[in-house]
C-alpha cells in the first residue's frame, strides 16, 4: 500500500496525516499550533517533526505501508511550479520555498499547493462534494481562503491565485484586512473578525452572556465562544451569527452568478455554528443570486471535520506528481 502524508499548514494549526492513495482513511493524525510569532524556520521545523512522527506511526499502523511523498497546503499565493509561498498574510510570510525546504529535510517527493484549494479538493475527493462536477468551497478559519474545482480539475487560474474568495471586497471602505486592502470577505467572517466584531458590540455595550463565557477576560473571545453562546440562545452572539451570515451569502452570492457550480461547500470551524448560519446563509444567497443558479446548487457544511486539508493535500500531491488522483 502507498500513503502520502498530508501536510496542512494554517495560521492557527498545523495538521498532518497519511492517506492511502484510494483516499480510504488517514493514519497517524496529529494537530500542533502553528509557531507563528518564532518566526518561518521554526514553523518548517515542526512540520519536518510532524511529517517523521506521521511516517513512524503509519508504519506501526499499516505494517509494510510505502510512503510515496508529502504534499503541502499552505496559505498563498504561491507559485505552485516552483514551489514557492509569495505572500502569506496571517504566516507573515514572502518568498518561502516552502516545498523545497521539507522536501529536502525529509528527503521525500514534495509538492505544494493553496491550503484551502486543498480543503475543497478533499471535500470533493471524498466528502460533502463527492460526485460533482462544478465545485466552489470556503475555508473559514484565521482567514477566508477558497478553492474552485471544474470537471474534477482544481482551477489555479493564469498564476495560480484563482479562488482567493477571502479577499472579496464587500465594502469598499470597510475594514482593513490583514492582506491590506478594505473591505475583505475575510475581515469580516475569518474566525478572528467573528471574535473582533463581538468584542466590538461588547464595549459598545450590547446585553450579553458572552463575558461570563471567558470569565470576563473579552481577549479570550473566539468564534467558537460567539458559536456557543449564540446555541445557548443569547441574543447578542445570535445577531454577530446572523451578520456573518449576511457577510458570507452576499459573498457567495456573487460566485454562485460568477461559475453557476453544483455545490458550494464551506470548511472549518463556523460550520459549528450549524443551521443558526446555514439558514440565513442560503436564505441571503436566494435572496441576491439568480435564481436558476440557485436552484441548481446546494450549499453544504464540510464532511471531512479537520482533516479536509489533509486529504486535499495528499490528492494534489496524486495530480502533480502522477497526473491524476
Amino acid at each position: 500500500m502507498r500513503v502520502i502524508i498530508g501536510v496542512d499548514l494554517g495560521g492557527t494549526n498545523i495538521v498532518v496525516g497519511a492517506v492511502p492513495e484510494d483516499g480510504s482513511r488517514v493514519y497517524a493524525l496529529a494537530s500542533e499550533r502553528t509557531p507563528v510569532q518564532q518566526g518561518a524556520e521554526a514553523v518548517v521545523q515542526v512540520i519536518v517533526r510532524m511529517i517523521g512522527a506521521c511516517v513512524e506511526g503509519t508504519r506501526r499502523e499499516a505494517p509494510g505501508a510505502e510512503v510515496a511523498g508529502v504534499g503541502v497546503g499552505a496559505p498563498g499565493p504561491l507559485d505552485t511550479k516552483r514551489g514557492i509561498v509569495i505572500f502569506a498574510p496571517n504566516l507573515t510570510w514572502r518568498n518561502m520555498p516552502l516545498r523545497d525546504r521539507i522536501a529536502d529535510a525529509v528527503q521525500l517527493p514534495s509538492t505544494l499547493d493553496n491550503d484551502a484549494n486543498c480543503a475543497v479538493f478533499g471535500e470533493w475527493w471524498q466528502g460533502a462534494a463527492r460526485g460533482a462536477r462544478f465545485v466552489v468551497g470556503l475555508t473559514i478559519g484565521t482567514g477566508v481562503g477558497g478553492g474552485i474545482v471544474l470537471d474534477g480539475q482544481l482551477f489555479h487560474g493564469a498564476s495560480d491565485v484563482a479562488g482567493e474568495i477571502g479577499h472579496t471586497s464587500i465594502d469598499l471602505n470597510g475594514r482593513r484586512c490583514k492582506c491590506g486592502n478594505y473591505g475583505c470577505i475575510e475581515a469580516y467572517a475569518s474566525g478572528p473578525a467573528i471574535a473582533a466584531r463581538a468584542v466590538e458590540g461588547l464595549q459598545a455595550g450590547a446585553t450579553s452572556k458572552l463575558a461570563q463565557y471567558v470569565n470576563g477576560d473579552l481577549k479570550a473571545i473566539d468564534a467558537q465562544v460567539v458559536y456557543r453562546a449564540s446555541h445557548d440562545g443569547d441574543d447578542f452572539a445570535k445577531e454577530v451569527v446572523r451578520d456573518t451570515a449576511r457577510f458570507l451569502g452576499a459573498t457567495i452570492a456573487s460566485v454562485v452568478n460568477l461559475l453557476n457550480p453544483e455545490v458550494v461547500v464551506i470548511c472549518g470551524g463556523v460550520t459549528l455554528a450549524g443551521e443558526q448560519l446555514f439558514a440565513p446563509l442560503r436564505e441571503e444567497v436566494r435572496r441576491r443570486a439568480f435564481e436558476p443558479a440557485v436552484a441548481a446548487c446546494r450549499i453544504v457544511p464540510g464532511a471531512l471535520t479537520g482533516t479536509a486539508g489533509v486529504y486535499g493535500a495528499a490528492a494534489t500531491f496524486k495530480v502533480q506528481r502522477w497526473g491524476q488522483v
